[in-house]
């Protein structure tokens, strides 16, 4: 990867779905969240989101959410609508809609939040925001490869960004289905870099602009 494609005055990290209702201590979805323990993910997705902050790149917490009432979700997938007969579960303003501590929010992350669908920029400001941000890179981070990841990647791509897929800091479920849409279909929309080489890439530039 080269080190040019993550500069960090045109890159934003995006999280996807970090939230602890997802992947955090009120997870309802018990595959997925072993998953994320067993793949190390919050720590891998942590320590980006740490190095983004330090040289500059934005981070992006791209978040799920629903109203008490609804008003605003369809519900036409099973998965959302198993989600919406949860009381109070992923409700605007409660602790499982907030992003998991190993993470955080620092003053310069944005957060996005999606009322409806599974993947982060159809009906939201993702979009204008990071067009707003000069962003043209997006790095992506989170859960799940199945779906959400899976859109984020295809959306951007679609928008006309550069997407970078932080292997390690995704997941999705089984473990060899996901590593099979990296390996099939993320390939062919995203440049794949682990966490250690985004990071790398900042540094070389971090020295190049020091010399």
């Amino acid at each position: 990867m080269k080190p040019q494609l993550v500069e960090p005055d045109h890159t934003a990290v995006l999280t996807m779905e970090m939230q602890r209702g997802v992947v955090g201590d009120l997870s309802a979805i018990d595959s997925l969240a072993d998953a994320v323990v067993a793949g190390r993910t919050i720590e891998h997705a942590a320590r980006l989101a740490a190095a983004a902050r330090g040289v500059g790149a934005r981070v992006v917490h791209c978040t799920a959410e629903f109203r008490p009432d609804l008003a605003g979700t369809a519900i036409n997938s099973p998965l959302i609508a198993v989600m919406a007969r949860r009381p109070d579960h992923m409700r605007i303003g409660t602790p499982s809609t907030e992003i998991v501590p190993e993470i955080g929010l620092d003053e310069a992350d944005l957060v996005v939040p999606r009322l409806h669908g599974v993947s982060p920029f159809t009906g939201t400001s993702l979009d204008a925001a990071l067009r707003n941000l000069g962003v043209t890179t997006v790095i992506a981070t989170g859960v799940s490869v199945n779906l959400a990841v899976l859109g984020l990647c295809i959306e951007a791509v679609n928008l006309g960004y550069q997407v970078v897929l932080a292997t390690d800091a995704v997941a999705g479920v089984p473990r060899d289905y996901a590593d099979a849409v990296i390996e099939n279909t993320l390939a062919l929309l995203a440049t794949r870099a682990t966490v250690d080489d985004i990071i790398g890439a900042w540094q070389t530039s971090a020295a190049g602009v020091r010399a």
